[in-house]
């Protein structure tokens, strides 16, 4: 009877590219994408849903609480738009933009949405070459740098409409409102200043960061924004979620299903 040869790792490598192992783990490697790809699609159909639906446009506001999907305030009798059209429309393109191009999010909706690649160590679907983002249209999200500025701006009107929250028509106190909104805003914060493109802007294109006064300056900027730039992928998730909870606990506050609890 013949013998069949085993397989050695030259002859593997030989063999035609459709019969190639696809991976070699032996983890259920397929498995860690479904996280995100829930949570994220939930997410994304609530803010979709906010955004466009057009009585949604009148629960944005329970004073002093405003809407993070509504912030900065754009009177809804007096913007351009349609008026079957949320006024949100003019506001969301610049926080999703800076989440879609995210260093992070592209990782986890290439993997979870596209599979391409599905998993670290695992080939693509077809055995097709990875071109990475070098080609159109994946070459368009080099413009996260970009979206950072815009993400900034936001993030200033947000920390105001959180010290807003203190503000009652009776006074200056503190309801369970404020603490989501502050919240709310810290967690932002952390997501938008561990960024890799804040964290290039602090610590790039220096040769020497002990040279002078203010690249040692730099540096320490530097080594702070890496702290909060190793758990991006936390705040990326916690953030998304805290915004989405924000605008609800407003939402339903503004449509009379809850009552605002005043803490002080």
């Amino acid at each position: 009877m013949a013998q069949t040869a085993t397989p050695t790792p030259n002859s593997i490598a030989s063999m035609p590219e459709m019969r190639r192992p696809r991976t070699e783990r032996h983890d259920a490697w397929w498995l860690e994408n479904w996280p995100f790809v829930i949570v994220f699609s939930i997410f994304a159909v609530y803010a979709t849903w906010r955004a466009v639906w057009p009585h949604e446009a009148t629960l944005y506001w329970s004073d002093p609480y405003l809407s993070p999907f509504y912030s900065p305030l754009i009177d809804p009798q007096h913007h351009w738009l349609p008026r079957l059209i949320s006024p949100a429309i003019l506001i969301l393109w610049g926080p999703l933009g800076f989440r879609m191009t995210c260093y992070y999010y592209r990782k986890a909706y290439y993997r979870g949405y596209f599979a391409d690649p599905a998993a670290c160590a695992v080939s693509e679907k077809g055995h097709k070459r990875y071109c990475g983002e070098t080609s159109f249209p994946f070459i368009l999200q080099n413009v996260h740098r970009y979206f950072f500025y815009v993400a900034v701006f936001f993030l200033v009107v947000l920390w105001y409409d959180a010290i807003r929250a203190f503000f009652f028509p009776n006074g200056v106190g503190l309801g369970v409102g404020t603490v989501i909104m502050l919240v709310n805003v810290v967690l932002l914060t952390g997501y938008t200043f561990g960024c890799h493109a804040w964290r290039h802007l602090t610590g790039g294109g220096l040769d020497c960061f002990s040279c002078t006064a203010s690249a040692q300056a730099r540096h320490k900027l530097w080594q702070g924004v890496t702290r909060l730039n190793e758990h991006h992928m936390f705040w990326a998730w916690v953030s998304m979620i805290s915004v989405g909870l924000t605008d609800l606990y407003i939402r339903l506050l503004a449509a009379g299903m809850l009552k605002d609890i005043r803490l002080l």
